[in-house]
């Protein structure tokens, strides 16, 4: 089986549309770099700019970065009052949430409603939906995983990203494995594994080359926060990425070592690697019909 017959890559940046940097980084790195991806969050205060650049960029695959952590609510605080503060944000308590989630019918009710406004938001943008993951990778949680299945359907949901990474913390296994399957049976694509959440942050070009050197067979998402620089003074994209190299990033995705290590192999969005979207794959991922 050749190298390019029994793998795939995604190369997705998460986080476009939280700041005119990122925009600027995703939008380099998919016309200069490795880039095929990106995570748009609706909610941010950049996200008009990001879905203008999308706009002219037609091979970007571009999909849905919920976000109910750490981040600016679609909905208005009196809307969902359980979930967010009075300056209509999420907080980043995400076990306290993820126990609030699963047991209180009335906070259920209003994280639906939210869920539900991020992928009107996303519909609106006119855009086609590649994929849909969540910051933090809080789509893990099945509450959460049981609202954007139900209702990501109804806004032409195919594919998730499963965060699956075999250096991942112990605990995490359980819940892939049980998202892996709820997947599978409900006939939604996904990849294999991710690489990024070891390096989260740091995902420079040795990183990025030490990881394509050791790929595994099946299809795999390469994730990772890009921006450029910001004017002298200016503070970081995020209080909670203060130690983020995210120019290391944007240089790895231009890198023209890495885009050398990654010749040969099929790259595109969850669309273009799913089932024939990439002719001749085949090995661990072709086996489950819409696993991709």
């Amino acid at each position: 089986m050749s190298r390019s017959a029994a793998r795939a890559l995604i190369v997705t940046a998460d986080d476009f549309g939280l700041d005119v940097r990122v925009n600027r980084a995703v939008e380099r790195a998919h016309r200069d770099g490795v880039l095929t991806s990106a995570s748009l969050m609706v909610s941010a205060p950049a996200a008009g700019d990001a879905v203008e650049r999308a706009r002219r960029l037609p091979g970007l695959r571009v999909g849905l970065h919920l976000v109910l952590a750490d981040g600016p609510a679609m909905s208005s605080a009196a809307e969902i009052p359980a979930l967010v503060g009075a300056d209509g944000r999420f907080g980043d308590a995400m076990v306290r949430d993820g126990f609030r989630f699963f047991f209180l019918p009335a906070v259920r009710t209003q994280l639906a409603r939210e869920i539900r406004a991020q992928f009107e938001a996303f519909a609106a943008t006119g855009l086609t939906l590649d994929h849909v993951n969540a910051h933090k990778h809080f789509h893990v949680h099945p509450t959460v995983l049981s609202l954007v299945l139900s209702i990501g359907r109804e806004y032409g949901l195919e594919a998730i990203r499963l965060p699956f990474e075999a250096h991942a913390p112990w605990w995490l296994a359980p819940w892939i494995a049980l998202m892996r399957a709820r997947l599978a049976r409900a006939g939604i694509a996904h990849n294999d594994y991710v690489v990024g959440i070891a390096n989260t942050g740091g995902m420079d070009e040795a990183v990025v080359l030490d990881a394509l050197a050791a790929l595994p067979e099946g299809i795999g998402e390469i994730y990772c926060h890009p921006a450029e620089p910001g004017a002298p003074g200016q503070g970081p994209i995020s209080s909670s990425m203060r130690e983020y190299r995210h120019a290391d990033e944007l240089a790895a995705l231009l890198s023209p070592r890495v885009a050398a290590a990654m010749a040969g192999i099929p790259r595109g969005g969850f669309a273009d690697v799913c089932g024939a979207g990439v002719a001749g794959i085949s090995g661990p991922s072709a086996a489950q019909g819409r696993r991709l």
